[in-house]
């Protein structure tokens, strides 16, 4: 069955080594400045486009703190996992941290003898607390545990606060008005727990509502109180979004209406907009922040403005018939600043990483370094690049573009692999090889993993060139609208200016069982003793 039409319950998938995710909150009304006493002046920003965001940010949860609002989104094994968004208008968004700082669930997270790929950080929760200032995240790691962390600040430091022994799949948390906190989650048959004040244990847990088999699968919960209402937002996957009313308290009894169902969505071949959250503007207004699926590049978080039936039902505002493509801007106050750009150039200054980077599993810290540049010292002995730990992700701008990154390669040894990959279950990349006394530049193509997420294919060069002197520019070119036949394109060049083609275009894969999207990555390993060390000094992502 094709991604755009699966109705397979992605628990299901994933226990059968596919994958997926899904999570939920909105603070009340406090948190959200609905009772601030200074009001700001309120200004409507000029139409927006969808996707709002053309990067891969997937089961997201947004909420509202004062003027600023904030999403987060899946990662499944890629750390820090759990990134928090940043933006002022719900239009332009900007990555300021991540909620989970590292994923030390288990060995199979370090990538060192066992893999976590598709597991790791799937659909969870985003919420703030008025009463204590905090931010709270909450996930369930492997169908095991629960594990929810806290911040005073969205961009951190985050810490672990405590595990729960109950895994609450897909989970919404809400700040109820009284401080009090409820979880939604569940597969189909959903249920709702109370914590203790302090967050840390579970008081109770109670099964609320079981989707009918006209229906199916129902999950990815959010979970809100409205106007004295308790709602659960669920998703239908991967075409549909229900939400569950109840007028009696956080445990029900609770009604269910559609929401959509086979909506066309706002990107060209791309799948029905579903399991995002709701929010509300400082003016009152209401939005949904779905995602739409869009292999090969991901999941993209697509907005649409909201109304509310009289007896308190969430309609989504329709372009002929359909998620619009575009909208008038919500009505806010001016931004403080600007948000930082997703795309652009990152000369690795300072001394840490900024967060619009992600590790493929955990990196072994001992191997890397940020000083004005990036220094990749192998930290794996392999020949497949899935097993190759520190290798470090960007996630692709849609609906085109080219990364290019500064490569010195003098400290390579012998046997040594370094470069620019479009990363994946089938992947190729570009980059250099340091054999005996030779060094030369090579495409290579047909790395590839099953369903398992075991490789099956550790690659063939298509593709190489002689090099000399010390560095030389790397550059990955790579169309991600949805759709089969996407091409991506690697070149280089000695000075950086004059760029060769090198090796045939690569076809990007669009299955959507490995869930994430492709990715740019910068690599290094050693295929035969550790040792070696390379610099990357510059990364530039562009549009045409």
């Amino acid at each position: 069955m094709s991604w755009t039409h699966h109705i397979l319950s992605r628990r299901r998938a994933l226990t059968t080594a596919t994958g997926l995710a899904a999570g939920a909150l909105l603070p009340p009304a406090a948190a959200h400045g609905a009772d601030s006493p200074r009001r700001p002046a309120l200004a409507t920003a000029a139409a927006f486009t969808n996707p709002v965001i053309w990067q891969d940010f997937a089961d997201i949860d947004v909420i509202r703190v004062g003027d600023t609002f904030y999403a987060s989104a899946s990662t499944m094994h890629y750390s820090p996992g759990a990134p928090v968004l940043r933006s002022y208008d719900l239009v332009n968004w900007e990555i300021a941290g991540h909620s989970v700082p590292v994923l030390d669930f288990g060995a199979k997270y370090d990538l060192n003898g066992a893999r976590g790929y598709v597991r790791g950080i799937w659909a969870s929760s985003l919420a703030y607390r008025p009463s204590n200032r905090t931010f709270y995240w909450l996930g369930q790691i492997d169908f095991a545990r629960t594990y929810v962390y806290t911040a005073t600040a969205a961009e951190g430091p985050w810490s672990r606060l405590t595990t729960i022994s109950t895994p609450y799949y897909d989970a919404g948390l809400l700040v109820d008005s009284d401080d009090t906190l409820y979880v939604a989650y569940g597969n189909t048959t959903i249920s709702v727990a109370q914590l203790s004040p302090d967050g840390r244990n579970q008081v109770r847990t109670q099964q609320v509502f079981t989707a009918p088999s006209s229906v199916g699968t129902l999950e990815g919960s959010r979970f809100y109180k409205i106007n004295g209402q308790y709602y659960i937002f669920l998703t239908r996957p991967a075409n549909g979004q229900y939400i569950l009313k109840s007028s009696s308290g956080p445990f029900g009894p609770y009604t269910m209406r559609q929401v959509l169902l086979d909506l066309p969505g706002p990107i060209a071949g791309g799948g029905v907009p579903h399991q995002g959250g709701l929010v509300q503007t400082q003016g009152g207004a209401w939005y949904y922040l779905a995602f739409v699926d869009a292999y090969p590049g991901g999941r993209m978080p697509a907005l649409a403005p909201v109304t509310w039936t009289a007896d308190g039902w969430p309609v989504v505002q329709l372009v002929n018939g359909a998620w619009g493509t575009s909208y008038p801007g919500p009505t806010v106050p001016p931004p403080p600043r600007q948000v930082t750009p997703m795309t652009g150039v990152d000369t690795f200054d300072g001394t840490v990483l900024k967060p619009r980077w992600e590790w493929n599993h955990n990196p072994d810290n001992t191997r890397w370094s940020v000083n004005n540049g990036l220094t990749l010292r192998t930290a794996t002995v392999t020949d497949d690049l899935y097993g190759a730990r520190n290798t470090l992700t960007h996630r692709i701008q849609g609906p085109t573009s080219t990364a290019t990154v500064q490569l010195d390669h003098t400290e390579m040894r012998n046997g040594d692999r370094a470069g620019l990959a479009l990363l994946r279950d089938s992947s190729a990349w570009i980059g250099v090889k340091r054999d005996g006394a030779g060094t030369r530049v090579s495409m290579v193509n047909g790395l590839t993993m099953d369903t398992n997420w075991n490789t099956t294919g550790t690659g063939t060069e298509a593709a190489s060139a002689a090099v000399s002197g010390s560095r030389v520019w790397l550059r990955a070119s790579a169309d991600i609208r949805p759709g089969t036949g996407r091409l991506g394109t690697f070149s280089y060049s000695t000075d950086g200016t004059t760029f060769t083609r090198l090796g045939p275009a690569f076809s990007l894969g669009n299955d959507w069982r490995f869930f994430m999207g492709y990715r740019f990555a910068l690599f290094h390993h050693a295929t035969q003793a550790l040792g070696g060390a390379v610099r990357f000094t510059r990364f530039e992502l562009t549009t045409p």
